[in-house]
């Protein structure tokens, strides 16, 4: 990707290795979209995740499977967490590899052809929000597009 300049810039990182805080140049797939209804402040908010994402693991892979012992361990158990959050302490990241990236456009509705399973690339300042790396107002180039046949 060239800039308007013509200079060559870095190339697009994935999902996985993007950095907490800082301006980013990034690309993958949208896997949803979300649309705020009338009497919201208007935003467009898209999941953006890798383009080589595995596919995506079930919450209990043994609840179907045959087996009632098997099946029966794998439930979650009642346990409650003593882990507690001090006030005004800042919000942690889960550990661990990222593998979404939450992409929101403040003062739009819609943004044609930004649909699931849209390819995109984003360049925009990343920041922690929630626990998911976020990109407000990129700038996008649509690489590619589902077309309904």
């Amino acid at each position: 990707m060239a800039d308007a300049a013509g200079r060559k810039t870095a190339p697009a990182m994935s999902v996985r290795d993007l950095p907490d805080r800082g301006r980013v140049l990034c690309h993958g797939f949208i896997e949803s979209v979300t649309y705020m209804p009338a009497n919201q402040v208007a935003s467009f908010i898209a999941i953006l995740i890798d383009h080589d994402a595995p596919a995506p693991v079930t919450r209990f892979p043994a609840f179907g499977a045959k087996g009632g012992a098997a099946a029966a361990s794998s439930l979650p158990t009642n346990e409650v967490s003593t882990h507690r959050v001090r006030p005004g302490a800042q919000r942690q990241r889960p550990a661990g590899p990222k593998e979404r990236l939450r992409v929101v456009w403040l003062g739009r509705r819609r943004i044609p052809g930004v649909d699931a399973g849209t390819e995109l690339r984003l360049e925009g300042m990343v920041t922690m929000r929630d626990g998911l790396p976020t990109i407000f107002n990129p700038r996008y180039e649509i690489l590619s597009r589902q077309e309904e046949q």
